[in-house]
C-alpha cells in the first residue's frame, strides 16, 4: 500500500502543472480511448473501480475545466455520457508526454527491473481476469 501511495504522489506531480490529478487524468484516458469520445458515467466508474460518487465528483471538476461536457445518453433516456471536449483531448496528450518523460513515475527501475515488474503484475492481472490469452 506505500507502494502505491508513493507511485500516485509521484504521478499527481507530474500532473500537477496541467491542473489534474491522476484520477482525473484515468478519466480522461479512458474517454480519449473510447471509440466515440464519450463514456456513460457507470461505465467510467466500473473501469476506474470506483464508486458512483467519485465518479460525479471527477467529472464535475472536468466539466468545471471544460475538459469534458455532460451529454445525455441516447440509449438510456435517464443516462448521462461524459464527452471529451477538444481541449480535453489535448490536454490528456501534453500530460500522458510528460509522464511518458518522467517513466510513469518509475524512473528508479532500470529496463531489466521494469520488464520483471510488468510480468510479475501481469499475472496478477489475468487472475483477475483484466484480460485473457485464448
Amino acid at each position: 500500500m506505500r507502494a502505491h501511495q508513493l507511485l500516485l504522489s509521484r504521478l499527481d506531480a507530474i500532473l500537477k502543472p496541467h491542473e489534474l490529478t491522476f484520477a482525473r487524468y484515468e478519466a480522461l484516458v479512458l474517454l480519449r480511448f473510447s471509440r466515440h469520445g464519450a463514456l456513460p458515467l457507470s461505465v467510467i466508474g466500473e473501469r476506474l473501480m470506483v464508486h458512483p460518487t467519485s465518479v460525479t465528483n471527477i467529472v464535475d471538476r472536468l466539466v468545471r475545466q471544460r475538459l469534458v461536457e455532460r451529454q445525455p445518453n441516447p440509449r438510456d433516456g435517464r443516462g448521462v455520457l461524459a464527452s471529451l471536449t477538444d481541449s480535453g483531448a489535448a490536454l490528456v496528450e501534453r500530460a500522458t508526454k510528460d509522464l511518458m518523460a518522467e517513466g510513469f513515475g518509475l524512473q528508479a527501475y532500470d529496463d531489466t527491473q521494469l520488464a520483471q515488474l510488468f510480468e510479475l503484475l501481469r499475472t496478477l492481472r489475468v487472475d483477475a481476469g483484466d484480460f485473457s490469452f485464448d
